[in-house]
């Protein structure tokens, strides 16, 4: 019974612990199932092997009954022919053979009680396995998503929401700070392109009052000329 003990000691295993402490808990698991299996295996080995056994005992018994009847009319030939010692001997013989078989049969009626016992566990053994099957899938799926869950949680952990603000404040200040140098540059532009179109307007200015003043002299309409120096000279000897 050594080997039933030990297949449900590991089925009432606490597949909780092994998950707790496995570095692979879903390899624990398929590995668990599997050597519950290969018990149930040696199990079901062990009970064929007591089958097998209670039918040897079974024609065991047979053969002792058989040959106690058959020493049995064998004493009655022997008492027919007046033989009283060899049909004495016969009936020894017919003992023998009887208690031979009522000691198998009892050996067969244990053979039985073990083998019922045994099938009892087989179909025990074979239920638990059954939910440790069911336990295992579900087991997997919580250590799967248990291992999902703690990734998210290390990712998220190692996610610094302060740093990721503060690279956009600096990459928003560079855009402004870009935006206001790409103003300024267009300002400048502008100041230089209104000069010169000033220049070009007062250049325009001068040039019309230029051919004004020479259209009145080409038509004697000089304004009067300023006095010589020789001139003023001359009136201030006369006085």
């Amino acid at each position: 019974m050594g080997l039933i003990d030990r297949i449900l000691r590991v089925i009432r295993a606490n597949i909780n612990n092994l998950i707790g402490e496995a570095e692979d808990p879903e390899k624990i698991l398929e590995q668990t199932v599997l050597d519950m299996q290969e018990d149930l295996i040696q199990l079901r080995q062990a009970v064929a092997g007591a089958i097998a056994t209670k039918k040897r005992t079974e024609r065991d018994v047979s053969n002792a009954q058989s040959n106690a009847a058959s020493w049995y009319s064998r004493a009655q030939l022997a008492l027919q022919k007046g033989d009283d010692n060899l049909a004495r001997e016969a009936l020894n013989r017919r003992k023998s053979y009887q208690e031979t078989a009522s000691a198998m049969q009892a050996q067969l009626e244990m053979q039985n009680t073990v083998i019922n016992k045994l099938k009892q566990d087989l179909k025990t053994v074979e239920s638990k396995i059954g939910e440790a099957k069911t336990k295992k899938d579900l087991y997997i799926a919580r250590a799967r998503s248990a291992q999902a869950s703690q990734k998210l949680n290390e990712m998220m952990g190692q996610f610094n929401p302060s740093g990721s603000v503060s690279v956009f404040e600096r990459m928003e200040e560079k855009v402004l700070q870009l935006e206001a140098q790409s103003e300024a540059l267009a300002s400048l532009g502008t100041d230089d392109l209104e000069k010169k179109f000033a220049a070009l307007e007062g250049g325009s200015e001068i040039d019309r009052e230029l051919e004004a003043m020479k259209a009145k002299m080409l038509t004697g309409n000089n304004p009067p000329e300023l006095p010589s120096s020789q001139s003023s000279a001359g009136k201030k000897a006369q006085i």
